[in-house]
């Protein structure tokens, strides 16, 4: 079901060995780690579609679209985002889908597939009363960020993916003169600790992101072997 005014755009990339998650390389095999980020996909896309009245859609690099395409089997419209990194597919975001008429966009990563969409339904509450809401991660980066307008100059490459991203957001927020809504911390998948802690969760409630913690629960059960 799609609204006029809410939109959810997934920041993705197509699950290509060697381009994803590199992170969980060292824990992980290549192969595994992208079998791992197809099963995150595919969670993260069903997380979104469970909110009623949102408009779904992926963003990623525009030499990924056809692939990342594929990958989902078009369970989601696949996005191209304009110029490369992750500030321009930020950018690129808000230029294309944030219109005049109170339309409320977030954007929010792939690898979090264990999201409760009361987070998300509360970014878009705060989007109502604010220019942008952000989530922050527990590492100093952060997970979504949302507004109802495209803002030239927020986002920038410096720092971001780092531990300064949200401190540096917020900065060029307040040099904007934007009012900013912060949600609840939670934490998303980057390194050993994290899937560590993701599969622990998905062990207590794997109807959270199902494709996800039987992926997780096979691979312990391959490495107790």
């Amino acid at each position: 079901m799609t609204s006029g005014n809410r939109t959810l755009v997934i920041m993705a990339k197509a699950p290509k060995s060697g381009s994803v998650k590199t992170r969980l390389a060292g824990q992980l095999s290549l192969h595994a780690v992208t079998d791992l980020y197809r099963c995150f996909l595919r969670d993260t896309i069903a997380l979104a579609q469970s909110l009623l009245d949102v408009e779904v859609l992926l963003m990623c690099p525009e030499s990924d679209g056809e692939e990342l395409s594929l990958a989902i089997e078009g369970a989601a419209a696949v996005v191209p985002q304009i110029g490369k990194g992750l500030a321009a597919a930020l950018t690129s975001v808000f230029a294309l889908f944030a219109k005049p008429g109170g339309k409320r966009v977030i954007a929010f990563n792939s690898d979090s597939p264990h999201l409760p969409t009361s987070l998300l339904e509360r970014a878009f509450g705060m989007l109502e009363t604010h220019d942008l809401v952000i989530g922050p991660t527990y590492d100093g980066g952060y997970y979504l960020v949302g507004a109802k307008a495209s803002h030239p100059g927020l986002f920038t490459s410096d720092g971001i993916g780092t531990g300064s991203a949200l401190s540096m957001l917020l900065n060029r927020a307040k040099a904007l003169s934007l009012s900013v809504a912060v949600t609840e911390r939670f934490y998303d998948v980057d390194v050993a600790e994290d899937l560590e802690e993701l599969a622990k969760e998905l062990q207590r409630t794997p109807g959270r992101a199902p494709r996800t913690a039987k992926w997780l629960s096979d691979w312990a059960s391959l490495t107790r072997e």
